[in-house]
C-alpha cells in the first residue's frame, strides 16, 4: 500500500526537511565504495511498511536474500518515515541506515542534488543492468532526476477509476466512462440527494477527497507543470486550465463545494473499511491497485470494476493511460558499506521471483519488465487493470525537480482556493503559481 495521499503540511514539513540536505549533506558524488562485498558484514534497511502483512513480505524477501549472500546480514527497521530518513542521511554515523526505501516519488531530485543518496550508475554499469530496459520505462525515469541515477524502482503504483457495479446496473449505466464529458455524466447520474443533504456521490472530484490530487487528474491532461529550464509554466500551458476549469464545473454540478464539503468531512477514513467507497457513499473512485484487495478484505455488500480514469475528449486515443508512482529504493551516501547494500539493493529491485512475490503479496504493480510477464503475477482482474494501466506508454508521473513535490503542493493549494471560490480569476491564479514556485526553486538552489 502506498502513502501517496498527503497533506500540505505533512508534505511541506518532508519537503523543507530534504532541503537542508542540500547544505548538510557531506557526501560525495561518487559511489565511494571500498567495502568488500564478500566479507561478513550487516546491513541496516529501513522502510515505511508498516502493516502486518506488508512487513512480513519485505522480512520474506530479505530472508531469501540472506540465505543467497550467507556473508550479509540485514538489521530490518520497519514503519520509517521520510523525516527519520532525511534525518539520517544528514547526520551520518553507524547508527543510520545503509539501504532506504521511500514512499515519496516526489522527492527524487531532492535525494539526486544534495548526494543524500549514492549515484547507483557505477554499480549498474558494472552489474551490466540498463535500467531502461530492466524496469518499466516510465519508472525508470521517475527515479532519476536530471540524469543522475540515486534510485532504482521498487514496486510501482498506477492510478485509474474503481466503480460500483450495482450503482452502474441501477442507473441503466452499462460500461466505465472513457472521456471526461462522459465521466461528468455519470458522475451526476449516480448522484443521490434527500432534502437538500448528499447521501451519495457519483464521484468526489475535491482537491481535498481522497486522492484526487492535482498530479492524478494532471496525467490524464498531459500537464508539463516545468518548462525545459525547469521554470513554472502553468500559466502558459493550456492543459493546466483544461484541468482547473473541468473540475471546478463537475463540482458545482454536484453540488457545490459547501455541500461536497460537507459530505468529504462525514466519511471514513481512507485506509480503513469505512472509506466511502466501500460503503457506497461514493460511486466511483480514483485510487491504485491496492484498493481493490482493500475493498476485496472489507467484504463488500456489491460488486466493484475497475477501468482506466477517463482521459479530455480530445485525447481519447490515449485512453487507458494513468498516474504512476511507487516506492524508490537507494543506498544512503553515508554508508561505509555501499558494495554490501547494493547486493540488497540489486536484489529486491531486480529478482524476478522477489519482484512477483512482493507485489502479489502487497497488491501493488512490478517494476521490472521481466516480473510484469511473469506467469506467477497476480491474475486477478481487477488487478491486471492496473497492470495495463502501468504498461500504457503514455502513462507518467510528474517531472522531478530540484525543489522535491513542493510545486505540486502549491498547484495543489491553488487548487483548493480555485474551487472555494476564494480566487475566481483562472489566469491571475495560475501566474501567482508560476511566480510562486519558480521563488521557492530558485530558495531550494
Amino acid at each position: 500500500m502506498p502513502r501517496s495521499r498527503r497533506t500540505s503540511a505533512v508534505a511541506l514539513a518532508a519537503t523543507a526537511s530534504i532541503a537542508l540536505l542540500t547544505t548538510a549533506c557531506t557526501g560525495s558524488a561518487d559511489a565511494g565504495a571500498s567495502d568488500d562485498p564478500k566479507a561478513k558484514t550487516t546491513l541496516t534497511f529501513w522502510h515505511g511498511w508498516s502493516a502486518p502483512s506488508e512487513v512480513k513480505a519485505i522480512e520474506a524477501n530479505i530472508k531469501t536474500f540472506e540465505t543467497a549472500h550467507p556473508n550479509i546480514k540485514v538489521k530490518i527497521v520497519k514503519g520509517i518515515t521520510d523525516d527519520k530518513i532525511n534525518q539520517a542521511l544528514r547526520g551520518g554515523g553507524s547508527q543510520g541506515p545503509d539501504v532506504v526505501s521511500s514512499f515519496t516519488t516526489d522527492n527524487v531530485g531532492r535525494f539526486c542534488t544534495s548526494n543524500a543518496l549514492a549515484d547507483l550508475k557505477p554499480f549498474l554499469d558494472k552489474a551490466k543492468i540498463d535500467p531502461a530496459t530492466t524496469f518499466l520505462p516510465q519508472m525508470a525515469k521517475y527515479t532519476e532526476h536530471d540524469g543522475k541515477r540515486c534510485t532504482v524502482p521498487l514496486l510501482g503504483d498506477a492510478y485509474g477509476l474503481y466503480y460500483n457495479k450495482d450503482a452502474f446496473k441501477e442507473a441503466g449505466i452499462t460500461a466505465p466512462p472513457k472521456t471526461l464529458s462522459e465521466f461528468s455524466a455519470v458522475a451526476k447520474k449516480l448522484t443521490k440527494t434527500k432534502g437538500g443533504t448528499i447521501e451519495r456521490l457519483g464521484f468526489n472530484p475535491s482537491y481535498q477527497a481522497y486522492e484526487t490530487t492535482v498530479e492524478h487528474y494532471g496525467s490524464q491532461f498531459g500537464i508539463t507543470y516545468l518548462d525545459g529550464n525547469g521554470k513554472s509554466n502553468t500559466a502558459n500551458d493550456p492543459a493546466v486550465k483544461a484541468m482547473f476549469t473541468w473540475q471546478k464545473k463537475l463540482l458545482d454540478d454536484l453540488g457545490g463545494y459547501a455541500k461536497i464539503n460537507k459530505f468529504r468531512t462525514a466519511v471514513g477514513d481512507e485506509w480503513g473499511p469505512k472509506h466511502p467507497f466501500h460503503t457506497g457513499q461514493v460511486a466511483m473512485q480514483l485510487d491504485g491497485e491496492w484498493r481493490g484487495k482493500m475493498a476485496t478484505d472489507a467484504k463488500l455488500g456489491f460488486e466493484i470494476g475497475a477501468a482506466p480514469f477517463p482521459v479530455p475528449d480530445a485525447q481519447v486515443a490515449d485512453y487507458g493511460k494513468g498516474y504512476l508512482s511507487g516506492t524508490i529504493l537507494g543506498i544512503a551516501n553515508n554508508s561505509a558499506k555501499k558494495n554490501a547494500a547494493w547486493e540488497l539493493v540489486k536484489y529486491l529491485s531486480t529478482d524476478t521471483d522477489a519482484v512477483v512475490s512482493f507485489a502479489n503479496a502487497i497488491h501493488n504493480v512490478p517494476s521490472t519488465v521481466a516480473a510484469l510477464k511473469s506467469p506467477k503475477l497476480n491474475n486477478d482482474p481487477l488487478y491486471r487493470t492496473f497492470v495495463d494501466i502501468a504498461q500504457h506508454p503514455k502513462s507518467s508521473h510528474a517531472p522531478s525537480s530540484v525543489n522535491g513535490g513542493a510545486f505540486l503542493l502549491t498547484l495543489q493549494d491553488f487548487g483548493v482556493s480555485y474551487e472555494q471560490g476564494k480566487q475566481k480569476d483562472l489566469d491571475a491564479l495560475l501566474k501567482k503559481n508560476d511566480a510562486q514556485v519558480d521563488k521557492d526553486n530558485e530558495q531550494a538552489g
